[in-house]
């Protein structure tokens, strides 16, 4: 019943959200008593109710699917348009491509992939827009496991990796591969599992951000939340079925709103003081400052669905058992060797005030591959930077995304 109950509620304050909107109108419109009382002036009443029940209805309101909407970026000084294409098809998960129109032939190819952790890939608009001023970008676009009928099967971690693996052979060789988050453990065992193979595919580079590779280092509350709860118990409390109305109606799915609710209770004071300072910038018009926190929390509270197989596979293998950094991590009943890692050189990116991945745990993977050369590795970590700065944000575009050039460049 949980998704049910989910449902239920989301229909009430849609129609809130609608009630609210309604009123906003109302009370910002010229002709309201409430704003003026004659010679004297206008009051604030009617601006102050006005911006109150815009905070209300922007926080009450469902968020489908955003757009990418990167339709030209600025290079030199010059825009150049961009050009967005879905290059491959696939039931869980599709390859998008961007590039800009008057990018060199030669430009290097990167393969972004994104977390599937809650959010559509949109969350990383600000890295595929900095990394388009050099680079043709391919970004994994994971689909809504809600939408995904139940005759297209299961996708649990070794389909994941299956998934990248295809992507790559898609893309061709050459390719670099930069992991952002969740994906860092699948993405550097796929690694492991074409260098192993010297697959012609394999990526010349692989940057990890912030990823849990071994979560035994410096942990956070997430990790603390994996490890005091048996398997059984997220099982049993976590995990619900998608109700009829959707694509996927019946499959066992762990939703999005549940790691939505996660997130936000980790820094609710903030989120809090967030709205209210949303609140402020509307009260005294400044709308600019208002629309980029709307702007932020329209794709922070854009969330989608995870198969029930995949999210409790993560949950066990990367937080509970540590099976990568253990050496007991299996793709299709085959151990993954990360000894195997000799021709991908490695960049490891941590952010100092990571709360959901905390420092050291990224870095490991440098200390997982004995055979490859010391010249082939790097860390990097970004000093004020918390999770979301390491890959968006003017940290990201003016401080580590330099660092992930040079080191594509020294590597490529």
């Amino acid at each position: 019943m949980l998704y049910h109950a989910y449902e239920l509620q989301r229909s009430w304050l849609n129609s809130a959200s609608a009630f609210a909107s309604i009123g906003v109108e109302m009370l910002n419109n010229p002709a309201n008593p409430f704003n003026y009382i004659g010679p004297m002036g206008y009051m604030n009443i009617g601006p102050v109710a006005a911006s109150a029940l815009e905070v209300f209805a922007h926080a009450t309101a469902s968020y489908g699917k955003p757009a990418w909407n990167l339709e030209a970026i600025e290079v030199d000084g010059v825009a150049d348009s961009v050009v967005e294409a879905t290059v491959v098809n696939r039931p869980f998960g599709d390859l998008k491509e961007f590039y800009r129109e008057n990018l060199p032939d030669d430009a290097p190819r990167m393969l972004v992939v994104a977390p599937m952790s809650g959010h559509y890939a949109t969350l990383l608009r600000g890295t595929v827009e900095r990394m388009l001023q050099n680079y043709r970008v391919f970004v994994t676009d994971w689909a809504d496991a809600k939408t995904v009928p139940l005759h297209e099967g299961t996708f649990d971690l070794d389909d994941y990796m299956d998934y990248v693996i295809g992507f790559l052979e898609h893309i061709g060789e050459g390719a670099h591969v930069m992991a952002v988050c969740q994906p860092s453990v699948p993405v550097f065992a796929a690694t492991a599992i074409m260098n192993r193979d010297a697959h012609p595919c394999a990526p010349r580079t692989l940057t990890m951000m912030g990823g849990p590779i071994d979560t035994r280092c410096s942990p956070t509350s997430v990790n603390d939340l994996a490890m005091d709860r048996p398997i059984e118990w997220f099982r049993h409390n976590v995990i619900a079925t998608v109700p009829m109305q959707y694509r996927g109606a019946g499959r066992r799915v762990y939703p999005g709103f549940m790691q939505l609710a996660g997130f936000m209770s980790m820094n609710l004071g903030n989120h809090m003081m967030s709205h209210y300072e949303m609140f402020k910038h509307l009260t005294v018009g400044d709308d600019e400052s208002a629309q980029a926190t709307k702007d932020f929390y329209d794709e922070y509270r854009s969330v989608c669905d995870m198969t029930a197989e995949f999210y409790l596979q993560t949950v066990q293998e990367v937080f509970q058992d540590h099976a990568l950094p253990n050496g007991t991590f299996l793709h299709r009943g085959k151990r993954v060797d990360l000894g195997d890692i000799t021709r991908t050189a490695l960049l490891a990116i941590e952010g100092e005030r990571d709360d959901i991945s905390g420092l050291g745990q990224t870095k490991a993977a440098l200390e997982l591959t004995p055979r490859l050369d010391a010249s082939k590795k790097r860390y990097y970590m970004a000093e004020g930077a918390g999770h979301y700065g390491i890959f968006n944000g003017s940290r990201w575009r003016e401080k580590i995304a330099p660092v992930v050039e040079e080191f594509i460049a020294a590597h490529g």
